[in-house]
């Protein structure tokens, strides 16, 4: 509970799209401080948001490439005492990212990591460049001219996907060095070695010192319109090592981060595909088992000593997501259909 005197705690999910487990998780949080008037705010460049309707608040602002966004985050963050933001699109991180300290300024404090680490988990290339450089196990990968320049060094089938994206947007499976080529007018595609085994997912926690609090791998079992939609927790030693490496060697890890990594037969067979410095979609899967990242950063931003779970959370838990809808009288004026 917050000291005496203190105003309500309040959160502000950032982009809150479809983000309604992630909201109400947050929401669980703030409710068991016992404190009375906290919140659960909501911003969204769209009306149609379902998440934006879940919360206590929600409010319209700019999309986060446009110079006014920070303004009216701030602005808002300000007026409604906002103790923590959550950012949650891979747009959006590189901005809050270099906004920090505009932010702190208010009280306020970011889940976010440093300018570096949104810059790495932003541009898959750079994402593999670092990777290499220090040493992490990962995929071959290289441009359409650089397959073609030298086609022996590659094993078809070949992944290629946009080098700026998410969402398993324009990702695809090529056979053939011609099929390749089909993709040449795209300045920015990159093109994958197909990583044996089976893909998974690690949510960690970094603390503000940028060390691994706690991480948990998930094997995917099902995704769809590249979210996960089925997994199960897995308490694997190498993977937990392997994230408490990947936290200590970013430049400034701070809250939530998730990484993909494919595990092959062998248990030491592993390689990473993608560093994401947010929230991962499968994370109410964490959550479920056990681990609060929400108490974590509410009590971080509070200034409270942590007493969030963490460690203990459960292994083999398999979450099997469905549809679900939230229905709103459209008295709104904004049409954009929402990005997410």
């Amino acid at each position: 509970m917050p000291p005496d005197g203190q105003r309500p705690p309040t959160v502000l999910i950032s982009s809150a799209g479809r983000r309604v487990e992630l909201l109400r998780a947050f929401r669980r949080t703030l409710e068991g401080l016992g404190a009375p008037g906290t919140r659960v705010l909501a911003v969204d460049c769209s009306f149609y948001s379902g998440a934006f309707h879940d919360a206590d608040e929600a409010f319209i602002v700019p999309r986060c490439k446009d110079p006014g966004f920070v303004p009216a985050l701030l602005e808002i963050c300000e007026r409604e005492g906002v103790d923590l933001v959550i950012p949650t699109l891979d747009p959006e991180l590189p901005v809050y990212a270099a906004a920090r300290e505009q932010f702190a300024a208010i009280g306020t404090t970011v889940a976010i990591s440093a300018p570096e680490v949104a810059a790495i988990g932003g541009d898959k290339q750079h994402t593999h460049d670092w990777l290499v450089a220090n040493g992490f196990p990962t995929v071959q990968q290289g441009s359409l001219a650089d397959v073609q320049a030298d086609p022996g060094a590659w094993s078809f089938p070949v992944i290629v996907k946009p080098r700026f994206g998410s969402a398993s947007i324009g990702v695809g499976l090529v056979h053939s060095l011609e099929e390749l080529a089909e993709r040449a007018a795209d300045p920015d595609v990159l093109v994958q070695s197909v990583a044996p085994g089976v893909e998974h997912t690690i949510d960690l926690l970094a603390d503000r010192d940028g060390q691994c609090r706690v991480a948990i791998p998930r094997r995917r079992i099902e995704v769809r319109a590249g979210e996960v939609s089925k997994a199960v927790t897995v308490r694997s030693p190498a993977l937990i090592e392997l994230a408490e490496k990947l936290c200590a060697a970013l430049p400034g890890a701070f809250g939530a981060m998730n990484f993909q990594v494919f595990v092959g037969d062998d248990p030491g067979q592993l390689a990473i595909i993608e560093l994401n410095a947010r929230f991962g979609g499968g994370y109410p899967l964490s959550y479920a088992a056990g681990a609060d990242f929400p108490l974590a950063l509410v009590q971080d931003a509070l200034g409270l000593p942590s007493t969030a779970p963490l460690q203990g959370w459960q292994d083999g838990l398999v979450m099997l997501r469905y549809d679900a809808a939230v229905f709103v009288s459209d008295q709104h004026d904004d049409q954009e259909v929402d990005p997410q």
